[in-house]
């Protein structure tokens, strides 16, 4: 018989693989960037599912939630020499003879900054290839729109089972990401307005302690 911890992990494996699934059908579907036009001959039913969203939505909807600055964003990138991994500032002038002075000069102390702002090439970029970016979400006022939360070690699983628990009790919704080296998670709160980031981070840690048995 299994325990309740076993059933947890069972169904986070299965709500797992269905994510991987939904995931698969937009890449997809960004494969194709344009929809296609809709003959006269359609007809619309009424208890016909919503149309899927052309790709112009998705970037607006992905956007909308992941909000942060539009001046600059990171990208990552890997040493092929060490398979180091990490963020750094996307500019314009990176690696450019006679300008960029990396890594001697990292980039937030550069007198040559171009840092590159995000567009909807850029997300969509993110969201077809192997272009993985990252964002600055605390804003120029210390104010943002989300907040992420790690969770990482031999318990996370258990423990992400306890804060999402803790957030519906309180009637907030939370949306759970496998890390990607999947010995892990992240929670994502997602707010209506603006808010101070340091708030954010006391809000952080009061779920938490709640959360905790």
């Amino acid at each position: 018989m299994l325990s309740l911890g076993q059933y947890r992990l069972v169904a986070l494996e299965r709500e797992r693989d269905e994510v991987q699934l939904r995931l698969d059908r937009l890449r997809k579907e960004f494969s194709a960037f344009e929809p296609r036009p809709a003959t006269p001959n359609e007809v619309v039913r009424s208890d016909a599912s919503p149309p899927p969203l052309t790709s112009a939505e998705k970037i607006t909807l992905f956007r909308s939630l992941f909000r942060g600055r539009q001046d600059v964003y990171p990208q990552m990138w890997v040493n092929s020499r060490t398979g180091r991994k990490g963020y750094a500032p996307a500019g314009a002038n990176e690696w450019a003879r006679g300008v960029c002075e990396k890594p001697r000069v990292k980039c937030g102390d550069c007198p040559r900054q171009a840092f590159l702002p995000v567009t909807d090439q850029t997300i969509l970029r993110h969201l077809r290839e192997p272009h993985v970016i990252g964002v600055y979400p605390l804003l120029e006022d210390e104010t943002c729109w989300f907040l992420a939360i790690d969770f990482d070690k031999h318990a996370w699983i258990e423990d992400v089972m306890a804060f999402v628990e803790t957030c519906c009790s309180v009637g907030v919704t939370a949306a759970v990401e496998r890390s990607r080296s999947g010995n892990g998670a992240h929670v994502w709160l997602f707010f209506t307005a603006p808010v101070a980031g340091r708030r954010s981070r006391l809000q952080d840690v009061s779920c938490r302690a709640r959360s905790c048995p």
